[in-house]
């Protein structure tokens, strides 16, 4: 959604009002600057031309629209013999007033154009740059480099009063993800291509002061990395906008455009980067206006749930990524080998973790009751194997865990296998594609391992989207004994799921995914997975 606002009204001040909203707020006061180190009210050499309201200033602020004048700021006035002249003082810091002084002479007329082109332009010429650069959110201290510029009618009175009417257009964007908070995540850069210029070389009207060319640029890049807590650029973090987390302002010449936004945010942990584009119908960006650009990521977002077969807590429980204290936070959120703290977490063979023990005899079915309950039985989990027609996706992103993830596997909805091989839903859920239940075949020869080569490492296509289910590459641990390897959350796209039936021997159902060598990827399905060595997801497909 697209939020717009008017920075500020043109209003002249007569010089006795200006000194008494000086003298009234104490900010204002402290602000005064001393020009060139003396008092220079009675210098006859130069003009003043008093810039005192927060609408003539040159930095925002967002709530009000207010601007400020920054150090380094000059303004440009044509003298009566039209020679341009530039004020010989600055700002040497941020300020509420400021009293400029230019040279030549300004006594023909009662009132004259005053120009500020930002720091990059001279006179009446505006530059807005194609490379801008923010460095801490919700900053504008480099809007007098990236192409903020105004005009004023400078009015007799005293000395002569204006009130900057400014130029540029202004976007505010602000990144977030309403479907989980993130950590360690980062806007880096924005980058926004028209389908016509919006920056280059300008000048400044001398008559209706407003921004004038063709400019010569389609494509503007906002570099938001600075230092210290912002080295990597502004965090992304929260579920809904946040100009003061991650505000970010780009100027563009005003006009009709149609927009491409590109946004760079990058998990620092993770080491993934998201690149989300939102393309905007045409639209009229007006001058002395800021556009509110908040983008809603919307990655989805997936939180395994790690444990040993049908245990009745996960495998982290009470140690969870997200515990409360620190020093609790025993489970990992990147790969990690050995696996920290693994000793305590995977000693126990009783209580809420371990593993279930239930061991029927051979033919009788061993179905979970806890967390594996809600997962494919044996014989769906053939089914997926066999005739899912699995589809490796590499890029997807999502979220888990507090950070940004990638990649995971498409596979066909059992209304959709069951459509495709003439039988029902109900029939995938109590027979395997080669007519057995091997629900009841457990402890059982005959069945052996399956594995099935997949090489199709796109998405479904758009129009059959809707016949598939994504399953996250949450990764898995795995032969805990004797050695312990390491969490791989989507680690080479590797995970194992969990089936809701349990074999003779301590043994159980499962699946896992993964790369294949030489080439392409491995779906393998084995009833004899160890239920106390293995941490798989319980994870209900579909």
């Amino acid at each position: 959604m697209m939020r717009t606002k008017l920075l500020f009204k043109i209003r002249l001040l007569s010089f006795a009002a200006l000194c008494t909203m000086a003298l009234a707020a104490v900010s204002c006061a402290s602000e005064d600057v001393a020009q060139n180190g003396k008092d220079t009210d009675n210098d006859k050499n130069f003009t003043e031309f008093v810039g005192g309201r927060p609408e003539t200033r040159t930095t925002m602020d967002y709530n009000s629209g207010a601007f400020y004048w920054e150090a380094g700021d000059k303004i440009y006035v044509q003298d009566d013999d039209n020679v341009w002249q530039v004020s010989n003082n600055a700002p040497t810091g941020k300020v509420a007033s400021f009293k400029f002084k230019v040279p030549g002479k300004f006594t023909a007329k009662a009132s004259y154009k005053v120009y500020y082109p930002g720091k990059n332009g001279t006179d009446n010429n505006v530059t807005i740059p194609a490379t801008q650069s923010q460095t801490e959110p919700n900053s504008t201290e480099h809007f007098g480099v990236s192409g903020d510029c105004g005009t004023a009618d400078a009015k007799r009175a005293n000395n002569f009063h204006f009130t900057l009417d400014h130029q540029a257009a202004i976007l505010v964007f602000q990144p977030y993800n309403s479907n989980a908070e993130l950590n360690d995540c980062y806007l880096t850069k924005i980058e926004v291509t028209s389908d016509n210029n919006i920056t280059g070389t300008y000048t400044l009207n001398s008559s209706t002061g407003d921004l004038t060319g063709t400019g010569s640029g389609k494509q503007i890049t906002l570099n938001t990395t600075g230092s210290g807590a912002y080295a990597n650029g502004f965090p992304v973090k929260t579920t809904s906008a946040s100009v003061g987390t991650n505000g970010a302002y780009m100027l563009i010449q005003p006009g009709t455009h149609d927009l491409k936004v590109r946004y760079w945010v990058k998990d620092v942990l993770t080491n993934i980067e998201v690149v989300t584009t939102k393309e905007l119908s045409s639209f009229t960006y007006d001058k002395n206006t800021y556009y509110d650009m908040a983008l809603n990521m919307n990655l989805k977002n997936y939180e395994p749930n790690y444990c040993k077969w049908d245990a009745q807590q996960p495998f982290w429980y009470g140690h969870e990524w997200n515990a409360t204290n620190l020093s609790d936070r025993w489970q990992p959120v990147v790969s990690v080998d050995p696996l920290p703290h693994a000793s305590e977490v995977s000693s126990p063979t009783s209580g809420p973790r371990a593993a279930s023990t239930v061991n029927p005899s051979v033919g009788v079915r061993n179905d979970a009751v806890n967390l594996c309950k809600d997962c494919p039985n044996a014989n769906e989990m053939l089914w997926y194997a066999e005739k899912g027609d699995m589809h490796v996706d590499e890029n997807i992103l999502w979220t888990g865990m507090g950070h940004l993830r990638k990649g995971g596997f498409w596979l066909k909805t059992k209304a959709k296998m069951a459509s495709d091989n003439s039988t029902t839903v109900a029939n995938i859920k109590d027979f395997a594609p080669d007519g057995t239940d091997w629900r009841n075949k457990t402890g059982a020869s005959g069945y052996q391992e399956r594995q099935i080569i997949v090489t199709t490492t796109t998405p479904p296509s758009a129009s059959d989207l809707n016949n598939y289910f994504f399953l996250p590459a949450l990764g898995s641990l795995w032969d805990m004994s004797p050695t312990t390897n390491g969490i791989l959350i989507g680690g080479n796209l590797f995970s194992g799921y969990w089936s809701s039936n349990g074999n003779t021997q301590q043994r159980a159902f499962a699946i896992t995914i993964g790369p294949n060598t030489p080439s392409g990827y491995k779906i393998y399905f084995d009833p004899n997975f160890h239920r106390s060595n293995n941490v798989f997801n319980a994870w209900k497909f579909e």
